[in-house]
C-alpha cells in the first residue's frame, strides 16, 4: 500500500517510523498503518471499485481476505426491500 519513489514497496520499518513521527504521542497515537489500510479499503469500496481491485491495492492474493477483514457489508438495495415488502403485501411507502 505504501509505494517507494522507485515504484516498489516501502520497507515496513521505515513506514512505521515515519508514521510514529507524523502522529506524535498525543491525540493520534492510536493511529496505526492498519488504520490507514482499512481507511484506504473503505474509500475504494465507497468509490465502487471491485473487491478484486481493492485486494490488489492492498496486496492480498485472495479477495476473500479483503472482503472478510476490510470491507463492510452494505445494506441491501431499495429494490430488494421493495420486493420483500411486495411479497408480504405492503408497498414500499407504507412504513
Amino acid at each position: 500500500m505504501f509505494p517507494d519513489s522507485d515504484g516498489g514497496w516501502r520497507d515496513p520499518s521505515n513506514t512505521s517510523r515515519d508514521l510514529r513521527e507524523a502522529r506524535g504521542s498525543g491525540e493520534f497515537s492510536w493511529v496505526t498503518s492498519h488504520v490507514f489500510r482499512k481507511t484506504c479499503a473503505t474509500i475504494l469500496d465507497e468509490s465502487e471499485l471491485s473487491a478484486r481491485e481493492i485486494a490488489d491495492q492492498l496486496g492480498h492474493a485472495k479477495v476473500s481476505m479483503t472482503q472478510d477483514n476490510y470491507l463492510v457489508r452494505r445494506l441491501t438495495s431499495l429494490r430488494t426491500a421493495e420486493a420483500l415488502q411486495v411479497a408480504v403485501g405492503r408497498t414500499f411507502t407504507d412504513r
